[in-house]
């Protein structure tokens, strides 16, 4: 049974990564390291190494040539290259000793993955209003402007995040999308989605629906249609999947429903899709909640 181990501290708002060293035959923790991380040169855990940032459970710097024990518990922190800064700043709506509420920008991702770890709306709030243990309670797309909730207090956060889990979220988005004669709206759309086999992106399938999106016309101009959507499920990409389904692509969209090739972030081409509003009767004091963001589409 894997013991319990505390986080460390972090650095410059950044957590530690935790990982438990299984059973194996590697003489030290380098041969360890090199053998679990491929695409990382030798030299650069020799420099982490060195430079203390390998650690045990008690955040003591361990060496190279520390013996492999499997069992232990190691820490380290990422080395990410320096990151563009994303040039729009979120917008607090509310805050308190357990919600943070924020109108988070287009293009700025949500929690640290991949090239992003900085540069994204959970890193800037920790340090720009100097709480440490922020966590996010849901996700948007790097590419979705709008609302999202964070919880300051951790203890609380699972209060919150049942209340997605049980659907008793009311969320409103608002898309711009190239229009398509025929669709007869309002609508309720519901499907399969799951991952494509060959990328990242979604795509409907037959069987059981797991997934649904009412969709109401708010205004129409030629051949592009100001859309409300409230989705009754959270799947991965689930409106920019249903809209492209439908035959009404989102402005912007780089995903859908064709993947383009990857190239650097066009800030004068934002995806026309915005988290409008989140409202839900609070969990810990019963109070009726309503945040709504001020991004124009």
């Amino acid at each position: 049974m894997t013991r319990a181990v505390p986080p460390l501290p972090p650095r410059d708002g950044v957590p530690a990564s935790r990982l438990w060293l299984p059973a194996g035959d590697w003489p030290d923790l380098l041969a360890f390291l090199v053998a679990r991380f491929p695409h990382l040169d030798a030299d650069v855990w020799r420099a982490r190494f060195a430079g203390g940032e390998v650690l045990d459970e008690l955040g003591q710097p361990l060496g190279a040539d520390t013996p492999y024990a499997a069992g232990r518990c190691l820490h380290y922190f990422r080395d990410v290259p320096p990151e563009r800064v994303v040039p729009f700043a979120e917008t607090v709506l509310y805050r308190d000793e357990r919600l943070v509420a924020v109108d988070k920008p287009h293009f700025l991702a949500s929690i640290p993955s991949g090239k992003h770890l900085h540069e994204t709306l959970l890193m800037r709030l920790r340090k720009s209003l100097n709480l440490p243990d922020l966590t996010p309670i849901h996700r948007l797309d790097r590419e979705t402007a709008g609302v999202m909730l964070f919880c300051a207090d951790p203890a609380h956060r699972g209060a919150y995040q049942t209340l997605f889990a049980e659907r008793r979220v009311a969320k409103t988005y608002e898309a711009l999308v190239h229009y398509r004669p025929g669709l007869t709206l309002p609508a309720r759309h519901c499907s399969r989605l799951v991952e494509r086999d060959d990328s990242f992106v979604m795509h409907e399938v037959d069987g059981e629906p797991n997934s649904e999106t009412r969709i109401e016309l708010i205004a129409a101009r030629g051949d592009i249609a100001h859309l409300r959507l409230s989705p009754a499920t959270g799947k991965k990409h689930q409106l920019r999947a249903h809209l492209a389904a439908l035959g009404a692509p989102i402005v912007n969209d780089r995903w859908y429903p064709r993947l383009l090739p990857d190239g650097p972030d066009d800030y004068a081409r934002p995806l026309k899709l915005v988290a409008r509003a989140i409202a839900f009767t609070d969990p810990l004091d019963g109070a009726p909640r309503r945040f709504e963001s001020a991004r124009t589409l």
